[in-house]
């Protein structure tokens, strides 16, 4: 099919290794998407088993764009990806992020760029979605759990919402994400992508209908997020402190982007660290004016002791 000038240009940024089991159909599922002008960039971590093999064969065969594969830093999943965004530099009006084992549905990428066409070229925009989860051979198995409240820099900074395997951003968004990336590493680019954009001001679309197989698998690296024990687990997570952890690495990294960021995310966050670090009426009492919050009534909840206990 001929591309034409009016068709949008998407960057694919993938991050692979040891990918041999799912590679070839995930790539099927994005060669099959309704656009006609696709770029794939991949960071292959320095697989040991056929990754590489399969993805040269699909080079040879890319007939959508251009099919570059790098050479991963080798210090994980979240800086394969901060790797990506730093050296991805093919001009695109739109970058998505994918995992090496999902299975896409045919208009995956169309309806995110449809759900944030409207921000134009001056406001950053980030598309996420819920997604349905299915097993080793990609069958359905269920769904992801279904966020309601509205999604914000309050929000953002106490919680991920989306998957990075569903997320979309404009060029706008991608190159502030891309700036942010060569200041700073971040917890995952996903969360750190919906602080960044919120934080910025942007807009942010939620998308509770699943337009994605999420894998789950044995070496899946995240795996099944819901469920009464998954809700468990994240809570107790909370208050154990794990979570304490991360939002010291995510402060450090907003503090690096903070001329970035609007005066009222920057008014949060201060807020935030005051949270963090001041006796229990004064946490209290920012916690109240930062407006925090988290998506379920039962994380809020957990949100709150976690407060009280000094745990955040």
């Amino acid at each position: 099919m001929k591309i034409t000038k009016t068709d949008p240009s998407v960057n694919i940024l993938m991050a692979t290794y040891n990918g041999e089991s799912y590679l070839d159909e995930q790539l099927t599922t994005i060669y099959n998407q309704d656009i006609r002008n696709l770029n794939i960039i991949i960071s292959d971590d320095d697989s040991v088993d056929r990754t590489n093999l399969i993805l040269h064969k699909w080079k040879l065969r890319w007939n959508k764009g251009k099919f570059i594969v790098l050479s991963g830093p080798r210090r994980g999943y979240s800086e394969n990806f901060r790797s990506l965004l730093c050296r991805s530099n093919i001009d695109a009006d739109y970058t998505a992020f994918c995992d090496q084992d999902d299975v896409w549905h045919e208009r995956k990428l169309s309806v995110a760029i449809e759900a944030i066409e409207g921000c134009g070229k001056a406001r950053p925009g980030l598309y996420c979605s819920r997604t349905m989860l299915v097993n080793e051979v990609g069958a359905p198995i269920g769904l992801s759990p279904e966020f309601r409240r509205p999604p914000s820099f309050k929000n953002a900074i106490v919680q991920s919402i989306g998957g990075g395997n569903t997320m979309v951003l404009n060029k706008t968004a991608f190159e502030l994400a891309a700036e942010s990336a060569r200041r700073t590493g971040f917890v995952s680019h996903d969360w750190w992508c919906y602080m960044l954009i919120t934080g910025a001001g942007g807009l942010v679309v939620y998308d509770p209908n699943p337009h994605i197989g999420y894998r789950q698998h044995a070496t899946n690296l995240i795996g099944k997020n819901t469920g009464t024990l998954a809700r468990v687990k994240r809570i107790k997570r909370l208050l154990e402190g794990r979570l304490g952890k991360w939002n010291d690495q995510n402060l450090a990294a907003l503090q690096a982007c903070e001329d970035l960021l609007t005066d009222e995310a920057r008014h949060v966050i201060m807020e935030f660290s005051n949270i963090r670090s001041k006796n229990l009426k004064v946490r209290i009492a920012s916690l109240h004016r930062s407006g925090l919050y988290r998506q379920s009534k039962l994380g809020t909840i957990a949100l709150l002791v976690s407060v009280i206990l000094g745990k955040l």
